[in-house]
């Protein structure tokens, strides 16, 4: 099994709070890392809510979480019984012990929305897929992840064909009852052109006027659409970063499908030889890198892009407080940066700034610059935003 980021958070926060929710997309790994917390069946139970057997136990909820008040209780599926919410609400009143709940979801957003009654009790750890540094033992292992993602059943498949059948599986499960089965009401195939045109769009400004009238529907479903995708954590929008400088910034946001396997499948490419001649090869790489920045922020970090009119640009921008560093992509072993990526330094006013390659071993290009490896993302933001 491989070391999950996610397990050191949730074992910090088991500590401290009465519930946490891990939060992911559906396939990510959510219940085999919850189930590592619940080896001992005496001190812990697990419930698989979609199934009878478990509701029956649940039949008075009161008097089941009642009697296992000295068990870490581990409800997975639990956005599709939100009457059970108030029934912790009011458990948790009775016994604020920390460690007492783990609430999984296969939709994350659903399940936020439902647990507002659980404010101040309830706290949230993220779960991405599978990201280089929870894989990582050869340098093959990089090249392997981006074009399969990061979905555990995706990734550890014996041929590369069934990993291209599974994802293909996933997507259409996802449009054609997932999204049905959350209340979202678009229809399957329109949803899936849409899924498409944004992944041809990757890494690039997200213009609603110019894809509505490419689908023959209008800016305001496109957004809505977005939405649903970003929601269901199938998507990244990344917000432009702002500075009043007097300059001309972009202001429309950049969008990504957030997994490479997914954003691959949708593009038609099923091998390394055809990631690596297709045009889009450069944005692809793009989107890998920035998920992988985004799995090892520290807690009350964001992440944003900076691109000026006049061609000043980062491709990724960290803030912690006052604290800003700098990340551009490059997919390539010998990377170049333009006047624009030193104008951009200079307008952020980072600390330091990074040129993430397809490099084994990275080098310094001058003082507070680097190029480095994807595996050295985790150490140079735990280095720089952890002091």
């Amino acid at each position: 099994m491989f070391s999950r980021l996610a397990h050191a958070k949730i074992a910090d926060h088991l500590q401290w709070s009465p519930a946490i929710g891990i939060l992911g997309p559906r396939q990510v790994g959510k219940t085999t890392l919850a189930k590592t917390f619940a080896a001992n069946e005496a001190s812990s139970i697990y419930l698989d809510l979609d199934t009878a057997q478990a509701m029956a136990k649940l039949a008075n909820p009161s008097a089941f979480f009642s009697a296992n008040r000295q068990r870490l209780v581990i409800l997975d599926e639990i956005q599709n019984h939100p009457q059970l919410l108030s029934e912790l609400r009011g458990e948790i009143d009775a016994d604020r012990r920390p460690g007492r709940f783990l609430l999984l979801g296969s939709a994350s957003f659903k399940l936020l929305k439902q647990s507002q009654s659980l404010a101040g009790r309830l706290s949230l750890v993220d779960m991405s897929p599978l990201v280089l540094s929870e894989v990582y033992e050869t340098f093959d292992d990089t090249q392997t992840l981006w074009l399969r993602g990061g979905f555990p059943n995706s990734y550890l498949a014996r041929t590369a064909n069934a990993s291209w059948d599974w994802r293909s599986a996933l997507i259409r499960h996802f449009l054609n009852t997932d999204l049905p089965a959350l209340g979202i009401n678009v229809e399957p195939q329109l949803m899936h052109r849409f899924w498409r045109m944004l992944s041809h769009l990757h890494g690039q400004m997200f213009n609603a006027s110019a894809v509505a009238a490419s689908l023959g529907i209008s800016a305001s479903s496109t957004g809505r659409y977005l939405d649903h995708l970003c929601d269901t954590l199938m998507v990244r929008k990344l917000e432009p970063y702002f500075i009043n400088l007097g300059k001309r910034l972009v202001k429309s946001p950049k969008v990504y499908v957030r997994d490479s396997g997914l954003l691959h499948n949708l593009l038609g490419i099923r091998e390394v030889n055809d990631l690596l001649g297709h045009p889009g090869t450069g944005a692809s790489w793009e989107g890998f890198v920035v998920e992988q920045i985004a799995a090892h922020l520290p807690d009350g970090a964001s992440m944003s892009f900076y691109r000026t009119a006049a061609g000043a640009e980062l491709d990724v921008v960290v803030e912690l407080g006052l604290r800003k560093i700098g990340f551009e992509v490059k997919f390539s072993s010998a990377p170049k940066v333009t006047k624009g990526f030193w104008q951009a330094c200079d307008d952020v006013g980072v600390e330091a700034a990074y040129i993430v390659a397809p490099v084994q071993t990275g080098w310094s290009v001058q003082d507070k610059v680097e190029v480095i490896g994807v595996m050295d993302i985790s150490q140079r933001l735990g280095r720089l935003l952890y002091i």
